[in-house]
């Protein structure tokens, strides 16, 4: 089966999306009863020793703002042998009633000539499912029909089925804001916002030989990465 073919079948897939609704709890950690030399028969109140927000441990001791979940990167996929180069980036961690998760997808050509790629929204994760079809990233500047604070779509979303092609100079990058969403669920699922676990995205790719050029000059590949939400 050809790229083509099977990028075209990706993107029907995503116009399966059901109805959803619910909100994200505050994340929130207990600091327990301090202990002092000096014991009392009545109950010690530690509600001045919390944190603003009534913040989530961060992994690292610390405390980080009211929300969630939030995302972590636990694994990253090695270049292929193709002359362009993929970085991803986490610009925010936390699900907030003001943004989802999001990330930065940098593109990169690390040959020496004039490199084409495709399919052009493919290749930066746009409407990218991951494999067990729990979360989207959708593009960070649209606007989707998700409950702010829970981010999980709500309704269907229309994904035109076309091959665009992505021209990169030698040495040249580009990027593209990612938001993340929960993929919209059926009737009969029970309503939840984001899930959490660990999630893998990857999308297949081509560079060379796009747009009339040799076949011959023409690659094939896939990278992707690991994620969690908790």
């Amino acid at each position: 089966m050809s790229l083509t073919r099977r990028t075209f079948l990706g993107s029907t897939a995503l116009l399966s999306f059901g109805l959803l609704a619910g909100c994200v709890g505050d994340g929130g950690s207990d600091d327990g009863a301090t202990t002092d030399d000096e014991t009392t028969d009545e109950p010690t109140d530690t509600t001045d020793d919390l944190p603003d927000g009534n913040g989530t441990d961060d992994g690292t001791g610390g405390t980080r703002p009211s929300g969630g979940p939030g995302i972590s990167l636990v694994g990253v996929d090695d270049t292929p042998d193709v002359p362009v180069e993929h970085e991803i980036e986490i610009t925010e961690d936390l699900a907030t009633e003001d943004h989802p998760p999001q990330v930065r997808i940098t593109l990169t050509n690390t040959g020496d000539e004039v490199v084409e790629v495709g399919e052009g929204r493919t290749v930066f994760f746009q409407y990218v499912s991951d494999t067990t079809n729990d979360l989207i990233f959708l593009p960070a500047d649209g606007e989707y029909p998700a409950e702010a604070g829970c981010w999980r779509l709500e309704d269907h979303i229309a994904v035109t089925e076309e091959y665009r092609i992505l021209s990169l100079e030698p040495g040249e990058s580009r990027s593209e804001l990612l938001n993340l969403y929960g993929v919209a669920q059926s009737e009969d699922e029970e309503a939840s916002c984001l899930p959490v676990g660990e999630f893998r995205f990857e999308a297949d790719f081509a560079t060379g030989g796009l747009s009339g050029s040799a076949d011959d000059d023409r690659r094939e590949a896939t990278w992707g990465f690991s994620l969690t939400l908790e």
